[in-house]
């Protein structure tokens, strides 16, 4: 499970380092990223990424054309991201607009996935959460 919040700066070239306790909780497996539903950047484990994405690719592809943009969409905005031996990857330049990230970034853990924010931009979403 994905949890805590921890902030870093983005590294030259989009790299960002993952915290370790995010890299323990992938549990070995592959890393997805994939531009968030708000400003931000979220990252699955590619098992909680097939469990998440399971009812789309059940939808019947060629009688609906709703579940064939929803796929598009979804899938097309997504990305394996490699990490190297210190836990670092490159978010796309796409998703790093997407979030309008600039250099100092927000990490937090939301249980089966973590999500990348720019820090001021995540310090004003924090505002209008409820305890």
């Amino acid at each position: 499970m994905f949890l805590g919040t921890y902030e870093h700066n983005l590294m030259e070239e989009g790299r960002i380092a993952l915290p370790k306790k995010l890299r323990n909780a992938l549990g070995g497996q592959r890393l997805i990223v994939r531009i968030g539903l708000e400003p931000c950047i979220v990252g699955f484990r590619e098992s909680d990424w097939i469990e998440n994405t399971k009812g789309e690719l059940a939808r019947p592809f060629f009688s609906d054309k709703e579940g064939r943009d929803i796929r598009r969409k979804i899938f097309s905005d997504a990305e394996y991201a490699e990490l190297d031996n210190q836990g670092r990857f490159v978010l796309p330049r796409s998703m790093i607009n997407h979030a309008r990230i600039r250099d100092k970034v927000t990490i937090i853990g939301a249980g089966d996935h973590f999500e990348i924010w720019e820090t001021k931009i995540w310090q004003a979403y924090q505002k209008g959460l409820t305890n």
